[in-house]
C-alpha cells in the first residue's frame, strides 16, 4: 500500500528557510553516543542505505545486501543548502518519512574500528541534525531480520519539505547545485543504482521522468 503523501511545506522556490546552523563536534559526538547507547560494541552493526549510501557508502563494509524496511518510505523531503544546493537555491535530497515501505542496501560494518567509521558517517549525514538516527527492523534478501541503523527525516525542522508539487521539483532539478554536484545528478545516480541492484523505485523514476530538464 502506498503511503499517504505528507503535506507540502512550501509551494514556492526558492524557499525561505532562515539561517542554518552546523552542529558542533560535541553535539555530533553526543548524538552518536545516544544512538549507540544500547548497541553492543563487540557486535557488527547494520546500516540501511536508501539514497547516496547505496552508490557511495564511503565506509569499509564486510557485507552488503538488499534489504527492506516497513513503516517508512523514500522521498525528496529535505532541502540541501550545501551538498546539492546553496542557501540561495537549495537542492533536494532523499529522506525516509513515515508510511509505506522502502527497499535499499543493508551494509554490515565490522565492530572493529566501528567508532571511527560512524564518526565519519555522522559528519556526512548529520551536520545540521536534519535526521533522526533510528533503529529499524530490516528484512534482508536471504530472509534474515536485523536491526539496522537508518536516518529518518525530522518533520519539525524548516528544511523538511513534505510533498512538493512537480513545478517546484522541476525548478530544483534545473537550478540546484552544491558542493557535491547537482540535485539532478544525485537523483539520477540513485535511480540508476536502485535499478542496477534489482529494486527499482518506480515512483522516483516517474518523478525524474516528469521533472527532468526538457521533460
Amino acid at each position: 500500500m502506498n503511503p499517504s503523501p505528507p503535506p507540502s511545506r512550501t509551494a514556492s522556490y526558492p524557499p525561505q528557510l532562515g539561517e542554518a546552523r552546523l552542529l558542533t563536534a560535541e553535539e555530533l559526538d553526543a548524538s552518536l553516543a545516544r544512538t549507540l547507547q544500547h548497541h553492543d560494541a563487540t557486535q557488527d552493526l547494520w546500516l540501511f542505505g536508501y539514497g547516496s549510501l547505496i552508490w557511495n557508502p564511503g565506509l569499509a563494509v564486510v557485507e552488503a545486501t538488499r534489504g527492506r524496511v516497513h513503516g517508512y518510505h523514500r522521498g525528496l523531503y529535505l532541502w540541501s543548502r550545501v551538498n546539492r544546493g546553496t542557501p540561495e537555491q537549495p537542492g533536494l535530497v532523499l529522506a525516509l518519512d513515515r508510511g509505506g515501505a522502502c527497499t535499499g542496501i543493508a551494509f554490515r560494518l565490522a565492530a572493529a574500528g566501528l567508532a571511527a567509521h560512524l564518526a565519519t558517517l555522522w559528519q556526512r549525514e548529520m551536520p545540521m541534525g536534519s535526521y533522526r538516527p533510528t533503529w529499524l527492523r530490516c528484512t534482508l534478501a536471504d530472509g534474515r531480520r536485523v536491526n539496522a541503523l537508518a536516518f529518518v527525516i525530522r518533520r519539525d525542522i524548516p528544511a523538511y519539505t513534505g510533498k512538493l508539487p512537480d513545478e517546484v521539483v522541476k525548478r530544483v532539478l534545473r537550478r540546484a547545485s552544491g558542493r557535491y554536484g547537482t540535485t539532478l545528478d544525485y537523483v539520477s545516480h540513485t535511480v540508476q543504482a536502485l535499478r542496477a541492484s534489482g529494486m527499482p523505485d518506480h515512483a522516483l523514476e516517474a518523478l525524474l521522468a516528469r521533472c527532468s530538464p526538457g521533460a
